[in-house]
């Protein structure tokens, strides 16, 4: 039985965009971004405890099996079983202990083993039985079921054997990967080098949050917005105080910028406006442009190209706009850059609490907040109610993004929409 009609599969290089009026679909803007970028190829060796954060520049082959060697799973007696014969119940004299850290000794005939868990089980034994399935009077144990071969014996190279892949190139180094790093030895790490990004919000208007505000001053919410969602380690920032809508003020900055950033980022200047002079500024540097004017709802005015040898990434002036560009199509491009496996927003699919319409033409991203599973384990979402790129204050209630395809109008209660987390 069908519970949703699905109206989207998540697909990382489609967005349903149809390019109305000349614009440019977002999946093929990536794809033209993509293209145009220049990844980095500089790798450092850190250790480990300073890798977290960072990229990593090679496969990883486990250097040793893991475990490293047949250790007890839990606190126990290690035997042999053939010692156990006939019709139980049975009794062994207990010859000592070992212990985690103990070198592996040898299981002394017809006789038992105290053993503790991770500690390595002595030449000879074949099984581990948990200290609740005996009964222990002085240095003899009472056995009434046979373990059986193997029993709590974590053996050596069942988790990875020599030789075989770690961790594969571009991967994320977070702490499951560290773990598994520490855990087989390796101390130094091969990882890309940090992203050097550059921000730079143009606008006459701007003030920095928390100074007082002349008669149409707005406070610079943008550029810590942005300071914040480029704040992981594999990423070297620096942000450049805001600048009047004034294109040699402009020209000087981004040229500036040009010298030492692999990603500049701008927001505002990029529409039709009298005073939207992104574009020019850029083309008088020299620099390309690679799409303009996108076929997606915020953030119609996206602009990317290159400057020199950075890539330009033109985000649009209002706050939300300029998030979701960067959450929707800035940060894949960044990622690629500096080498992960699978840049972007891991996507999933979600059912719709609400119905919604929607104009056709453009793909459209709305914050949405998530509401849990149903009883059949569906997660459900709900759209929040302003749709304006200047709605600021409603968006930390949302954890996602959802995006419906430029070609639907109306989408019922239920249905099912592709998600990006937030």
């Amino acid at each position: 039985m069908t519970l949703h009609q699905v109206y989207h599969h998540p697909d990382p290089a489609a967005c349903g965009c149809d390019a109305p009026q000349g614009l440019i679909p977002v999946d093929q803007a990536i794809a033209l971004g993509l293209a145009a970028l220049r990844p980095l190829t500089e790798v450092e060796h850190l250790p480990l405890v300073q890798a977290t954060g960072r990229v990593l520049a090679a496969d990883i082959l486990a250097p040793v099996a893991l475990p490293l060697f047949d250790n007890a799973g839990m606190d126990g007696y290690a035997l042999q079983i053939a010692d156990l014969a006939g019709e139980g119940p049975w009794t062994l004299p207990v010859a000592g202990c070992t212990r985690a850290g103990d070198a592996a000794g040898v299981l002394p005939a017809a006789q038992a083993l105290r053993i503790l868990t991770g500690a390595p089980v002595p030449d000879g034994a074949d099984a581990v039985i948990a200290q609740e399935q005996v009964t222990r009077q002085g240095d003899v144990i009472r056995i009434e079921t046979r373990p059986k071969a193997g029993q709590h014996i974590r053996c050596k190279g069942e988790d990875v054997a020599p030789g075989a892949p770690l961790l594969g190139k571009g991967r994320l180094l977070g702490a499951r990967e560290i773990a598994a790093l520490a855990g087989s030895g390796v101390g130094l790490v091969p990882v890309i080098r940090q992203l050097r990004v550059a921000i730079l919000c143009s606008g006459s208007e701007l003030v920095p949050p928390g100074a007082p505000l002349q008669p149409g001053q707005i406070w610079n919410a943008n550029q810590a917005m942005l300071a914040a969602s480029l704040s992981p380690p594999w990423i070297d920032l620096s942000v450049m105080p805001a600048k009047a809508d004034n294109p040699d003020t402009l020209r000087r900055a981004v040229c500036e910028l040009a010298r030492g950033a692999d990603v500049i980022i701008t927001t505002g200047g990029v529409s039709v406006g009298d005073e939207d002079h992104m574009a020019q500024v850029i083309q008088s540097l020299g620099g390309q442009i690679t799409a303009m004017k996108l076929a997606m709802k915020p953030g119609k005015p996206l602009s990317i190209g290159n400057v020199g040898q950075a890539l330009w990434l033109g985000l649009p002036g209002n706050p939300v706009a300029a998030f979701v560009t960067w959450h929707v199509v800035g940060q894949v491009l960044a990622q690629a850059m500096v080498g992960f496996a699978s840049p972007g927003p891991v996507k999933s699919l979600a059912a719709l609490v609400a119905p919604l319409r929607h104009r056709p033409g453009r793909c459209e991203y709305r914050a949405a907040r998530f509401l849990g599973h149903d009883a059949r384990g569906v997660m459900q979402v709900q759209c929040l109610d302003g749709t304006g790129s200047h709605r600021l204050a409603q968006f930390p209630q949302a954890d996602v993004l959802v995006m419906i395809p430029a070609d639907l109008e109306i989408l019922p209660a239920g249905r099912l929409v592709e998600i990006l987390p937030l």
